[in-house]
C-alpha cells in the first residue's frame, strides 16, 4: 500500500468512528430533548397536555413525571391528551399502513346463504307398505312364481285359496236372488262382503249364477316383496299374513348430519341429492323428519329425506351425497372471516376510524360460511374493520396497552414480575415520601421494592380505604404495604414514620 492510499484508509476510519459516536450522541440527545420537552406540570413546550408517563413494555403502570423506566433501560414516554383516552386504540401513520398492505373491509348486512353437506343411504319408504292377509280360513291351492325381493305391479296374483265356508254363503245368496225378495237378497250379499269376500268375486257369482269358493290373492300395491309366507297345500287361518309388499313410488334417504350443524336443518327444507350410480344428475327432495335421537358414537343426527322414484331407478342401499340449503333467509351483520381475532377468552376485531386510528372491539360471532362470519353483537353495518395485517396493528396496540385494557387490564407477558391479583396475596413492603393525596389515590416517591425487583420511583397507588390517609400530608415520610388488584396497585397498609425516605 503506497502512502496516499494509507492516508485515505486512515481518513475513512476516522470518519466512521466520528459518525458512530455522533449517532450515539444524537440518540442520547434525542431522549434528553424529549424528556426536557415535557415537564412535571403535565404539558409540553408546544402546549400539548400530558396525561401521564409510561413504559411501553409495561403500559399499565403510569407515572406522574418523566424519567427513566424502573423496568427497562429507557426513558418513560408521555401519553398526550389529544391521543385519546383508555379506549382510544392505536394510531398508525397512513403511509405506514399503505406500505404494510393493511386492507380494510366494510361491515355489511346481508343474507348469508349456507349449505349443509352430508352422506346418506337410500332406503325403503316405510309409509308405503301393504300387508296381504287371509280374511277367512282355507287351504292354499296354488302359489304363483313369486319370491322375496321380486318387484311386482299392483294387482299381480300371489296365491289361490280355497275357502269352504264361502261356498255355502254363495249358494244361499243365489237362492235368495231367485226368490225375487230384494231385502233378503241384499242382506245375504252383505253377509258375503263381511266374510271377507272381495267385491270382484261377489260380482262374478252374480254374473255366472254359480258359487266360486276359490279366490286369487293379489298384490294391492306395486313394489318389492319383502316377505312371502305362503306355500302350496298349507292351511291358513283368518288374519294370517301371506305377504308383505313395500312400494317403490318414493324412497327415503337417511342422512347423518353433524351435531354442530343439526340446528340448521328443519322439516320441509328442500335439498339436492347426487348418487354415484348416476353421475352428473341431481335429484330434488325435502326433509320430512329430523329424528329425535343422536348417535353417541359419531355425534351425528339422523335426518329423513323423501325422494320421488317414479322410474324406479333409486334402489335401497345406494349411497348418496346430499346438500341442504341452510340459510336463515334473514339479513345479518357479516364481516370477512379473516377479520376475526380469537384471543382464547374473547373474540375481537380491529375497528378502523378516521385519521389512522384503530380500536379493538369485542364481538359475539355466529355461523361462518363462504368466507363470511355473522357478527351477532358488537358491530354495525357500514363500519370499517381490518381484514388483513391485523398482527401488525395488534403488535402496536399491545405495546400501548390497548388490548391489555380490553382484556381487563391484565399485564402482558413481557411485563416485570408482579404479584397475584388477589387481595389476599402477600403485601409488598416499601417506604417513601408522600407527594400528593387525592380522592381514593396517593402518590408516593418510594425506595426500592425488593419483592418485585423495582427500583426507586414515584408512582400513584389506589387506596383500599380512604381513612388510611387520615393525618397525612404531602412531605410526610411513610411506610406502606400494597398489593395488585385488577391491574391496579392498592395500598392496604399505611403509617407515618419519623424519618425521611
Amino acid at each position: 500500500m503506497n502512502k496516499p492510499q494509507y492516508k485515505l484508509v486512515v481518513l475513512m476510519v476516522a470518519v466512521a468512528l466520528a459518525s458512530g459516536s455522533g449517532g450515539y450522541w444524537l440518540a442520547r440527545q434525542g431522549q434528553t430533548d424529549h424528556a426536557a420537552a415535557t415537564t412535571a406540570a403535565g404539558a409540553t413546550k408546544d402546549g400539548r397536555k400530558v396525561l401521564y408517563w409510561y413504559d411501553p413494555m409495561v403500559p399499565n403502570q403510569h407515572f406522574d413525571k418523566p424519567g427513566k423506566s424502573p423496568f427497562m433501560d429507557m426513558q418513560l414516554m408521555p401519553k398526550y391528551a389529544d391521543e385519546g383516552g383508555e379506549t382510544a386504540g392505536v394510531k398508525i401513520d397512513p403511509g405506514v399502513v399503505q406500505n404494510l398492505g393493511i386492507r380494510l373491509a366494510t361491515v355489511e348486512s346481508q343474507t348469508l346463504a349456507d349449505a349443509v353437506d352430508a352422506v346418506a343411504t337410500v332406503g325403503f319408504n316405510e309409509r308405503e307398505v301393504a300387508v296381504v292377509q287371509a280374511r277367512s280360513p282355507g287351504f292354499v291351492q296354488r302359489v304363483y312364481a313369486r319370491a322375496p325381493g321380486d318387484v311386482i305391479p299392483a294387482g299381480a296374483p300371489i296365491a289361490d285359496l280355497l275357502v269352504p265356508e264361502w261356498a255355502g254363503a254363495q249358494q244361499e245368496y243365489l237362492a235368495l236372488l231367485k226368490t225375487g225378495d230384494k231385502a233378503l237378497a241384499s242382506a245375504a250379499r252383505e253377509r258375503l262382503r263381511l266374510t271377507g269376500m272381495p267385491e270382484a268375486l261377489i260380482q262374478r257369482v252374480e254374473q255366472t249364477g254359480m258359487p266360486h269358493s276359490v279366490v286369487t290373492i293379489s298384490a294391492p300395491v306395486g313394489g318389492v316383496i319383502q316377505e312371502l309366507d305362503v306355500r302350496s297345500g298349507m292351511t291358513v287361518g283368518m288374519g294370517m299374513t301371506l305377504a308383505r309388499i313395500n312400494g317403490l313410488g318414493s324412497v327415503w334417504l337417511e342422512a347423518a348430519i353433524p351435531e354442530a350443524q343439526a340446528g340448521r336443518v328443519r322439516t320441509g327444507q328442500p335439498l339436492e341429492a347426487r348418487l354415484t350410480a348416476y353421475p352428473g344428475e341431481a335429484f330434488k327432495g325435502k326433509v320430512i323428519a329430523v329424528l329425535p335421537q343422536a348417535n353417541t358414537d359419531s355425534r351425528t343426527l339422523r335426518v329423513r329425506i323423501e325422494l320421488p322414484n317414479r322410474d324406479g331407478r333409486l334402489k335401497p342401499g345406494m349411497f348418496a351425497q346430499v346438500r341442504l340449503e341452510a340459510g336463515t333467509g334473514k339479513p345479518a351483520i357479516v364481516v370477512p372471516s379473516e377479520a376475526i381475532i380469537r384471543t382464547g377468552t374473547r373474540v375481537v376485531v380491529l375497528l378502523a376510524a378516521d385519521g389512522g386510528h384503530y380500536q379493538p372491539v369485542e364481538v359475539q360471532i355466529g355461523q361462518e360460511s363462504g368466507g363470511k362470519t355473522v357478527v351477532l353483537k358488537g358491530l354495525e353495518a357500514g363500519q370499517k374493520v381490518v381484514a388483513s395485517g391485523q398482527f401488525l396493528i395488534d403488535s402496536e396496540a399491545s405495546l400501548k396497552g390497548v388490548l391489555a385494557r380490553l382484556e381487563g387490564g391484565s399485564a402482558s407477558a413481557m411485563t416485570a414480575p408482579q404479584p397475584s391479583g388477589e387481595k389476599t396475596a402477600a403485601l409488598n413492603q416499601a417506604t417513601g415520601r408522600v407527594e400528593s393525596i387525592k380522592a381514593g389515590e396517593i402518590t408516593i416517591s418510594h425506595g426500592p421494592v425488593a419483592s418485585l425487583g423495582w427500583g426507586a420511583m414515584t408512582m400513584t397507588f389506589k387506596l383500599a380505604k380512604p381513612e388510611l390517609t387520615a393525618g397525612l400530608k404531602p412531605g410526610d415520610s411513610v411506610a406502606f404495604g400494597f398489593s395488585q388488584s385488577d391491574g391496579d396497585f392498592v395500598v392496604q397498609q399505611l403509617s407515618k414514620t419519623g424519618g425521611g425516605q
